[in-house]
């Protein structure tokens, strides 16, 4: 059964919205806070993220930004009383898949929800192997043989960048905008590191050094 996970703190519209998806057949949990959201929508536990945009602590702008880290394929649709241009446009940039303002109809809603989730299969493989190394995104585990490896979040989104584009050459800018997010302040020395760790976990062999250009998955 598709789980959904709902992000909205209105305790009437989470209800509402939850009474909806449970009728027409999906699993849906909600949460009210925007850490809990995050700590959730990165368990891999979900198909799909509904996600406020005012929610208390982290707004849904910031779970997203550090959701798409972590998970670039998991479709969130934004919910939001905010009608300003600028702030579809940013939820759009920032990663969502879709926006919706409040008010809104379920019925429109729930399209929305299933043309989302009709689109994830073709964009999220179940696993990516290259040699002995395996890469589950479903559950962000990695696997060398038949023996699991801990990776951390950024770790394991890294490691995904490249399995994603076998045998072509990754600037350290592009690897930067991907996974830690475009306009982030970190550096060509923080993706050094991560490969470094990379290297250590999964193989020393696995990610080449094109010198002068980026690097690439053997």
């Amino acid at each position: 059964m598709t789980r959904v996970l709902l992000a909205e703190d209105e305790v009437r519209i989470s209800g509402f919205v939850q009474r909806g998806l449970r009728s027409a057949g999906f699993l849906c949990t909600t949460v009210g806070d925007g850490a809990e959201a995050l700590y959730e929508a990165q368990s891999g536990h979900y198909d799909l993220v509904l996600l406020d945009v005012g929610l208390p602590g982290l707004d849904g702008f910031e779970v997203l930004r550090a959701l798409r880290v972590t998970d670039p394929h998991i479709p969130v649709i934004m919910l939001t009383a905010r009608h300003a241009s600028e702030d579809i446009v940013s939820g759009l940039d920032g990663g969502a898949n879709d926006y919706i303002t409040k008010p809104f109809k379920f019925d429109e809603l729930l399209a929305r929800v299933r043309l989302r989730l009709r689109e994830r299969p073709s964009s999220c493989p179940i696993e990516l192997e290259r040699g002995q190394v395996r890469l589950n995104p479903a559950t962000r585990r990695a696997f060398v043989g038949d023996v699991g490896v801990d990776l951390s979040a950024r770790e394991f989104a890294l490691a995904t960048e490249f399995f994603q584009h076998p045998g072509q050459v990754l600037s350290e800018e592009q690897l930067v905008d991907r996974v830690w997010g475009r306009g982030s302040d970190s550096s060509a020395k923080a993706v050094g590191a991560v490969i470094a760790t990379l290297r250590s976990k999964l193989g020393t062999d696995l990610i080449e050094t094109v010198r002068g250009a980026g690097f690439r998955l053997n």
